[in-house]
């Protein structure tokens, strides 16, 4: 029962080259954690500094060990640094049993 993580994030123009390293290297030390399936980086076309990952996780729980570990909290601090708002993040399920359980 996978789930998506869908996080939006708002960064200026000053800093898009940053940013775009910092979710590199989140992708490449989330390639390694346990339950990651896939994830992609998507850039607006309408909103300037607008930016969209997604990630599949096999379950909410391995996505949740991620979420908090401490190598992750180091990034994404440097990450909300950057940005001209904060990220929102949604995680989305492929059943509600998922959620229920929270697997």
């Amino acid at each position: 029962m996978a789930v998506k993580v869908i996080m939006e994030r708002t960064v200026s123009s000053d800093n898009q080259g940053e940013l775009a390293e910092l979710l590199k290297e989140l992708r490449a030390r989330a390639i390694r954690q346990p339950g990651y399936v896939s994830g992609e980086t998507l850039f607006s076309v309408d909103r300037p500094g607008a930016h969209l990952v997604i990630s599949t996780w096999e379950s909410l729980r391995d996505w949740k060990n991620w979420e908090k570990s401490p190598e992750r909290t180091e990034l994404v601090g440097k990450v909300e640094a950057l940005l001209s708002e904060p990220s929102k993040v949604t995680v989305f399920a492929t059943t509600p049993r998922a959620i229920a359980e929270g697997v």
